[in-house]
């Protein structure tokens, strides 16, 4: 009967102590779920704080992308107004150079004129004044002509009224009553140029 007691007993005890080292290792096992866990929240909020960090920094650098396309752009834009500035420059010295070119290719057949006439005044002899005079009206009146078609037009002042938008007064000569403030003659002849005033008409006033 007293080995039977001893039996149940041990039995007991060592059952008690299964139990003990089944709740140690239970709570072992808890406390490393714990810490698991601790470590995988601290490493999602790790990643979160980074997440944050790069959202800032995001704006940033795409803010400055946008700076860097608009300097370049102003850039180009800056380049092209330039070459445009510099081509518009040049085609106005190149107008300017052949403005007078068309008049000048017309008024050529007149100096061959005169070419022409020279050379006969140097075949002839001295007393063909005539002849000479002639071609040389000739030629005047081409001239003439070819500048009227360009819209070249004389002024005439002798006889009007002094008018200084039109004319400039070189001298004053006495003259009769009806002539006082008048142009009573021409010194240099005024011209118009397509209804406006391409040269003033110097002149000798009335008093």
């Amino acid at each position: 009967m007293a080995k039977k007691l001893v039996l149940i007993n041990a039995r007991l005890i060592m059952s008690i102590m299964k139990g003990k080292r089944k709740m140690k290792k239970g709570s072992k096992h808890k406390e490393e779920e714990v810490i698991l866990e601790t470590e995988n929240q601290e490493n999602v909020d790790q990643e979160n704080v980074d997440q944050e960090e790069v959202q800032e920094i995001d704006p940033l650098i795409k803010l400055e992308e946008e700076v860097a396309a608009w300097k370049d752009k102003y850039l180009r834009l800056q380049a092209e107004f330039d070459n445009f500035r510099k081509r518009n420059i040049k085609e106005k010295a190149d107008i300017i150079k052949g403005a007078g070119g068309d008049v000048i290719g017309e008024l050529l057949p007149i100096i061959d004129d005169f070419e022409r006439a020279i050379e006969v005044n140097n075949n002839k002899d001295e007393d063909d004044v005539e002849a000479i005079k002639e071609g040389f009206s000739l030629i005047y009146n081409k001239f003439k002509n070819t500048l009227a078609n360009k819209g070249l037009k004389a002024m005439n002042a002798v006889g009007e009224d002094f008018n200084p938008e039109f004319h400039q007064a070189i001298t004053q000569i006495e003259a009769g009553d009806d002539m006082v403030g008048k142009i009573v003659d021409e010194v240099e002849k005024g011209y118009y140029l397509n209804e406006r005033i391409l040269r003033f008409a110097k002149t000798v006033i009335g008093k």
